[in-house]
């Protein structure tokens, strides 16, 4: 894998410089810590972070992507100040509440750790976000949406939010007014039908759709929930076809959307209607399925084949050559950008805070999240990154596009229709 050298932005942040005149202009460090605490490093010791995804399950093609970009951009980012940095051994975040909380626990209890690369979904991490903060780390997600992780985008903190936590995906604000858009200024659709399955990523994206829907003038016909590991979808499509809908939006996970696009055809009065799904179907493994052709899928544009991640000087197209020859295939989702970008802002924060104490660093933990927040104009492999004052840092550009292929997922893929915001 080809590597690259990042140009170094150095600070000495947080530290009092003492020169003695009587030992010839040396300098001694006195280091004092904010009020979450400092990780020392010690001479020869690597920088400890970890990366938290979905490793296993059904949703293992979204987190797998992001832990592999973690572990390219550590290499590619290289030592910081003369000391490694470690990413250990990756956790798993199940994609569940139950998944983020028990690898959050297991990776706070080593207090050398300085920052996280995760969660993959969002159900993890409302378990996993709250024990990260307590524990004055930083977590930084490539790929959860949920607005309740952050805020409304109007000043209000979702109710999910917990400090330090920081997002390089988008907002599902912004993707579900990019679907509302889409159906009722593409295809001029007006009535919709929506299908979540209870997980806060699914449930805040039908949610942001609805509400941007109505706002346009249009009528959404029923708004209902299956099971996650619901197989019988039937009975759930024959209401949905007793409401009338033009158009099924459902923005679940391959488990449940499999069998409830290959039922749909058979049940009465949804012969034509449209369905469209988001990112967490625009995967190989789903859009293998015949009955997905057709379909219209919502999710980050990942047009950055030319965009280049300022401190490793890696673009979009690079980096993809460097994962195929690495991995011996594609990312199989959408959000390994993100999780490349995610990790060298982490790197970045770490090395423009950490106080050089001889051999010794200081990572203090409140200004490695003083500086993450302060974000703004970072060139990454996405876009231009900045945080707001609730870790919303992502380039939020949405796209759309139409799956005409089976035999050329990416061909499906390039079919772009429609981009959020648009130009």
């Amino acid at each position: 894998m080809m590597r690259s050298k990042q140009t170094r932005l150095v600070a000495s942040l947080g530290a009092l410089a003492l020169v003695s005149a009587a030992c010839g202009g040396a300098v001694e460090v006195e280091f004092t810590a904010g009020d979450l605490g400092a990780v020392e490093v010690g001479p020869g010791e690597a920088i400890q972070i970890r990366s938290l995804n979905a490793l296993t399950g059904e949703a293992a093609f979204l987190g797998i992507p992001n832990d592999n970009a973690v572990k390219m951009a550590v290499d590619d980012y290289g030592d910081i100040k003369g000391h490694a940095v470690d990413v250990g051994t990756s956790h798993d975040d199940l994609c569940s509440a139950d998944g983020g909380q028990t690898a959050a626990q297991a990776i706070v209890s080593d207090k050398s750790v300085v920052g996280v690369i995760g969660t993959t979904c969002s159900g993890a991490a409302t378990a996993a976000a709250p024990a990260i903060s307590d524990a004055g780390m930083v977590l930084i997600s490539p790929s959860n949406t949920s607005p309740a992780l952050t805020s409304d985008l109007k000043g209000t903190a979702g109710e999910d939010y917990h400090e330090g936590y920081y997002r390089t995906a988008h907002n599902d604000l912004f993707q579900g007014q990019a679907a509302a858009n889409f159906v009722n200024g593409n295809l001029g659709l007006s009535k919709v039908a929506l299908i979540h399955d209870g997980d806060p990523y699914t449930n805040g994206l039908t949610t942001a759709f609805e509400d941007a829907f109505v706002g346009l003038g249009g009528e959404i016909v029923i708004h209902t929930a299956v099971g996650k590991e619901d197989t019988d979808m039937v009975p759930a499509l024959t209401e949905v076809a007793g409401a009338g809908p033009e158009l099924i939006f459902f923005p679940i996970f391959p488990g449940a959307g499999t069998p409830l696009v290959q039922q749909a055809g058979g049940v009465a009065g949804l012969e034509n209607v449209v369905l469209m799904a988001a990112d967490g179907l625009s995967v190989d493994n789903f859009m293998e399925l015949e009955e997905s052709v057709g379909m219209f899928f919502s999710g980050p544009d990942t047009r950055f084949a030319e965009n280049t991640n300022e401190t490793t000087d890696i673009n979009g197209e690079q980096f993809l050559a460097d994962y195929e020859s690495e991995y011996g295939e594609p990312p199989s989702a959408d959000f390994w950008g993100h999780a490349y970008d995610a990790t060298t802002l982490l790197l970045r924060a770490i090395e423009n805070i950490a106080v050089e104490d001889g051999d010794t660093l200081h990572i203090d933990r409140r200004k490695l999240r003083d500086e993450l927040t302060a974000t703004d104009g970072f060139q990454g492999l996405i876009g231009e990154i900045g945080c707001d004052d609730f870790g919303d840092c992502g380039a939020a550009r949405i796209s759309i596009f139409e799956h005409i292929n089976l035999d050329d997922f990416q061909a499906s893929k390039a079919n772009i229709l429609y981009t959020y915001p648009e130009g």
